[in-house]
């Protein structure tokens, strides 16, 4: 069942993205929807991860983009150290340990506890992780390796495209089935849905709920750091906080157009939350509006979708 209800996910995502497609590009806003689905890439990773620890323990996870902003740190602060390889892989084991280290400290001694306990420790540990960015300071404004010493760009829609965006998208695209494959077809994957669902049965036939909880978290880490450390190089420098400031709140709104159970649907829905914003910042429309218009939409998108399907545009009403 829960399968089935995966893959209706991913064809009413699939339906929503060709139609948002079709209309971007009947409009002339092809350089919109490319911009839109490569920072949505990076904004469906995050989703991905807050997807993860919702579908498996119930918890919205607000310390995800520090998992991202953590493993930047470390490849900035590895990279001159070692070949890129090496501080790619060192950044991404940083953020499955810190990871480990918050489920481990902070979610399981609260495991028994009401989900709002647990949703305002995530973001206890947030603030205490941008805080200690703060206070170490040396990664302030400095620029972060890509994965590709000479940039290369790719003709996308007439639109000039970065080697290291397309990577971008690639990784997210292959994540989404990979994940979705692994939920549903895999022994580990249903045990970890079981257990999300009902705990007492998963510990009676023999399978910790405890070591599904630190894998799923491990997993939601690495996630982030993929984000992190895919996305962050796009940008001018670095700042503490970078990917919870700029990408926690798209991210959650993609996961809440999936229905914040739905892999396929927080792929498409940070596919849909970047196009929007990308739109909401090009359009003359949005000329006018003070600020940052496209922040703006992503908040707009976020109520409207609380308010009249809060479910998700691809989930099921209870």
């Amino acid at each position: 069942m829960e399968a089935l209800k995966e893959r209706r996910g991913a064809v009413a995502g699939a339906g929503i993205a060709a139609l948002v497609v079709v209309v971007l590009l009947a409009t002339g806003e092809k350089e919109a929807l490319v911009i839109g689905v490569i920072t949505g890439a990076a904004y469906g990773l995050v989703a991905l991860g807050l997807v993860l620890i919702y579908k498996s323990s119930g918890v919205f996870n607000f310390a995800q983009g520090e998992f991202g902003t953590v493993a930047v740190f470390a490849l900035w602060l590895f990279d001159d150290k070692v070949h890129y390889g090496f501080a790619l892989v060192g950044a991404l084991v940083v953020a499955v340990v810190f990871g480990l280290v918050v489920e481990r400290l902070i979610i399981r001694p609260l495991f028994e506890a009401a989900r709002v306990i647990l949703l305002v420790a995530t973001a206890g540990v947030a603030l205490l992780a941008i805080a200690v960015e703060i206070w170490l300071g040396d990664a302030q404004g400095k620029t972060i390796a890509r994965a590709f010493t000479k940039t290369d760009r790719f003709d996308v829609l007439g639109v000039q495209v970065s080697d290291q965006r397309l990577l971008l998208i690639g990784v997210l695209a292959t994540l989404a089935v990979v994940l979705a494959l692994f939920f549903n077809r895999t022994n580990l994957g249903l045990a970890i849905l079981g257990a999300s669902q009902e705990p007492t049965a998963t510990e009676l036939v023999g399978i910790s709920v405890r070591r599904l909880s630190s894998f799923t978290w491990a997993l939601a880490a690495l996630l982030g750091g993929l984000a992190g450390v895919l996305a962050v190089p796009e940008a001018d420098s670095f700042t503490p906080g970078i990917l919870t400031s700029g990408f926690l709140i798209p991210g959650f709104t993609a996961a809440v157009l999936g229905g914040m159970t739905s892999l396929p649907g927080a792929f498409v829905g940070g596919v849909l939350v970047g196009v929007v914003q990308a739109v909401a910042t090009s359009a003359p429309v949005f000329d006018d509006i003070p600020g940052t218009p496209g922040t703006l939409m992503v908040f707009v998108v976020l109520i409207a979708v609380l308010a009249v399907r809060p479910q998700g545009l691809l989930g099921k009403a209870a």
